[in-house]
């Protein structure tokens, strides 16, 4: 009797700790759990730049082993930096419940952070995060926003730098930027506060619309000595063939933040790798969905950088470009 109770009790414990396991081991013969990235991209969707950026990230993230349609979903929003569509998307990007958001460029990012406050969110372009409010501080973010700068406020001083080292005869300069956006701004500060140094002035110009662009470019062009400087927004984004016409057309000398304005003709560019930004991001969004949070993850600045100089617009625009220069630069296109 006794040695059937005994029997008994082990079946039934065997039996409880079978029922206990199983679900573990269910678990873990299960795929992934698809997760959800949101991205909120600045650009329109045939844009090349944005395109490229978007691929960036999704290539790094299937390095991590995320891959779209096994255990990631991607959404995705397109808008041309317009505030409008960009809250409408953000709210519809937050409603589908993603695991986490990528937001290029600030106006995403404000978007985003304007309709959740939970989600974590990563970014990926921009200046100055803690005096927007999107942070508390670079080296612990404390919400639910983290990411990666385009650039420092101070970086943009350098744009006014070059432009005088490759035509020391410029003694003024026109900046294309966005007075709307903080970072065109702040930009324009730290290019104003070089220029006395340099024995430079400098003028802003709005980039609204392209007419606009076209008269302010003309009108500075007439008094002679002038040089371009196109500072890093969407707005001028979608203007940059204009600007760069618009350079050759009145003999400017110019200076852009991306490469790819100079492999279009522009004379030279300076600045980060907007790419590796991207990828960058990639990692925290790949940190995050295994478990990080964003207040724990730092707002870094970019690591590289690249001079670009197109040597056939320079001969274009009489120049002679330093040689000093030409062995600095990263890539110099013929």
């Amino acid at each position: 009797m006794q040695f059937d109770q005994l029997k008994r009790r082990e079946f039934i414990t065997l039996l409880s700790g079978a029922a206990v396991a199983w679900p573990v081991a269910a678990r873990a013969q299960q795929p992934d759990r698809m997760q959800r990235i949101g991205v909120l991209v600045n650009r329109a969707a045939d844009d090349p730049d944005g395109q490229v950026r978007l691929t960036a990230f999704q290539q790094a993230l299937q390095q991590l082993g995320w891959s779209d349609g096994r255990n990631a979903r991607f959404d995705i929003r397109w808008h041309e930096n317009d505030a409008d569509p960009a809250r409408r998307y953000a709210q519809e990007l937050v409603a589908l419940g993603p695991d986490v958001l990528l937001a290029s460029g600030i106006v995403s990012l404000a978007a985003l952070r304007d309709v959740t406050r939970a989600l974590p969110i990563v970014f990926a372009g921009g200046a100055d995060p803690v005096g927007a409010g999107f942070v508390d501080t670079l080296a612990r973010p404390g919400g639910n926003i983290t990411g990666f700068m385009f650039v420092e406020y101070g970086f943009s001083g350098k744009w006014l730098e070059l432009l005088k080292q490759i035509a020391p005869r410029v003694t003024r300069a026109a900046v294309v930027r966005n007075a709307e956006n903080p970072s065109g701004v702040g930009e324009f500060g730290a290019i104003q506060a070089v220029a006395p140094s340099l024995g430079m002035e400098v003028s802003p110009i709005g980039v609204h619309d392209t007419g606009e662009i076209e008269r302010a470019v003309a009108a500075f062009a007439r008094s002679g000595n002038g040089g371009l400087i196109e500072t890093p927004t969407a707005l001028s984004a979608a203007s940059r063939d204009l600007i760069i016409t618009l350079a050759a057309q009145h003999k400017l000398p110019a200076v852009y933040p991306f490469r790819a304005r100079v492999a279009a003709g522009g004379l030279v560019s300076y600045g980060p790798d907007n790419l590796d930004l991207f990828r960058r991001a990639a990692g925290y969004v790949d940190r995050i969905l295994k478990g990080e949070k964003p207040a724990d993850l730092p707002v870094q600045a970019p690591t590289k950088y690249e001079l670009v100089i197109n040597m056939k617009t320079a001969k274009a625009l009489g120049i002679d470009v330093p040689p000093q220069l030409i062995a600095r630069a990263d890539e110099v296109i013929e």
